[in-house]
């Protein structure tokens, strides 16, 4: 009787320190990857944060990620809503992208008055290199019509990949 008394205590005892874990954070990962569009030739970074305060305040959720092409981190912003059961932070368009190489992402969720509220970090890996993507998309305007930048006279296709990025 003494041990069960001891063994309950005890769970009770870890009770709160598993709610202090997540008591101040507001979301956490719940997915990050490279999206490749073959059809537009276009990459960009995209990553989902799940919701742990409910209901989620109002505020804003800013990415930084790592540029492939070099320099300035790309930013994006996403707006929080109440109601939101996931955010989604999509980058601008990537150029450069390398199969196996490692790109961080720093995620910052402020407040409505722009007070920091939780830093998350992660790493996404590229697993296809951008090089198979074409220069320029493969159709443009909303009746998808061949680009003719790529699709030219005389059944000249280029199908040439980005140029000039670092190594």
């Amino acid at each position: 009787m003494i041990r069960k008394m001891t063994a309950l205590c005890f769970a009770l005892a870890l009770l709160p320190a598993c709610q202090r874990e997540t008591e101040d954070k507001i979301a956490e990962f719940s997915g990050h990857i490279f999206v490749f569009n073959y059809r537009l030739s276009k990459a960009n970074y995209v990553v989902t944060l799940r919701p742990l305060e409910q209901p989620l305040r109002a505020g804003v959720a800013t990415a930084y990620f790592d540029n492939p092409r070099g320099g300035d981190p790309l930013v994006t912003r996403q707006t929080l809503y109440p109601n939101m059961t996931k955010i989604v932070l999509e980058s601008p368009d990537l150029q450069c992208v390398k199969e196996g190489k490692t790109y961080h992402v720093r995620v910052e969720i402020a407040d409505s008055e722009g007070k920091a509220r939780q830093a998350l970090e992660t790493d996404v890996i590229a697993t296809i290199d951008q090089s198979v993507l074409p220069a320029n998309s493969l159709v443009v305007g909303p009746a998808y019509d061949l680009n003719p930048k790529v699709f030219k006279p005389y059944d000249n296709v280029d199908l040439s990949p980005i140029q000039g990025c670092p190594a």
